[in-house]
C-alpha cells in the first residue's frame, strides 16, 4: 500500500469513527443537549417573557400581558407555566381578594439571561435590519 492510500485509508475510518461518534452523541431526542435547551425556550413566547421579566424584576400577570402586546392571555398563561415547571419562572400566589399572582425568574432564569444575550447580539448583528435593543 502506497503512503497515499494509507493516509486515504486512515482519514476514512477517522471520518468514520467522527460520524459515529456524533452519531451516539446527538442522534438520539432524548440525549441531544441543544434539543432539550431549544425545548425549554425554543416556542414564539418564551425568550421574549423571560427577557421582560428581565427588565420588571417582579410582575403580575396583567403587567405581563400589557408588556407583551400580542400574546393572548391563554398562550401567556400556557408559557408561564412551562417555565415555571422548567424551573426558570418563580410563581408566587397571595392569598387576596382579588387574587394576586407574581412571577419573578429564578436563579437559574437568571442564569441563561448573559447566553439569552449573546444569542440576541449575534442574530441582530447578523439581519439585514438591525433592531436596537437594550439590556438592563
Amino acid at each position: 500500500m502506497t503512503f497515499e492510500t494509507n493516509v486515504k485509508v486512515r482519514n476514512a475510518i477517522n471520518q468514520w469513527n467522527m460520524d459515529e461518534n456524533i452519531l451516539k452523541k446527538y442522534g438520539s431526542i432524548e440525549e441531544c443537549p441543544v434539543r432539550n435547551v431549544l425545548d425549554r425556550i425554543g416556542d414564539k413566547w418564551s425568550l421574549l417573557v423571560l427577557m421582560v421579566l428581565e427588565e420588571g424584576v417582579v410582575l403580575r400577570f396583567n403587567e405581563l400581558n400589557r408588556y407583551i402586546t400580542n400574546i393572548s392571555q391563554k398562550m401567556l398563561t400556557v408559557t408561564l407555566k412551562s417555565l415555571e415547571a422548567d424551573g426558570l419562572v418563580k410563581r408566587t400566589v397571595f392569598l387576596q381578594i382579588p387574587p394576586k399572582v407574581e412571577y419573578e425568574l429564578t436563579p437559574t432564569g437568571k442564569s441563561l439571561l448573559p447566553h439569552l444575550h449573546s444569542l440576541t447580539i449575534k442574530t441582530i448583528s447578523t439581519t439585514r435590519h438591525p433592531v436596537p435593543i437594550s439590556f438592563s
